[in-house]
């Protein structure tokens, strides 16, 4: 995931391609995972704040992801299926509110 993280960084910095977010660049309105390839941009440059700041539920999940392995994906699936679902639902719910706001499409 760092080596990813890196490269990404790298490479986005030797070509910026711009929105990558298809939703996005058609509507102009941002997905609920907009932002996830920024948070493995800015955590390859050494800006974990500003890699929290564009997407935290990407930045938690890439960090579920990576310490799974570790113990914590046990405790994730012992919960019942109806708690992940309303988990994940929220987290989703939540990064789209995230983003709206963050992209200034909606104020607070």
């Amino acid at each position: 995931m760092a080596l990813a993280a890196v490269g990404a960084s790298w490479i986005h910095r030797v070509n910026d391609p711009g929105v990558l977010c298809p939703l996005r660049a058609l509507t102009g309105i941002p997905c609920p995972l907009c932002g996830g390839t920024t948070v493995f941009i800015e955590l390859g440059s050494g800006r974990p704040a500003q890699a929290v700041l564009a997407n935290p539920v990407a930045f938690t999940a890439a960090l579920g992801v990576a310490l799974a392995p570790l113990g914590p994906g046990r405790r994730w699936w012992a919960l019942q299926p109806k708690t992940r679902a309303w988990l994940l639902g929220s987290a989703l719910v939540g990064s789209e509110l995230w983003q709206l706001v963050r992209l200034g499409l909606l104020r607070v």
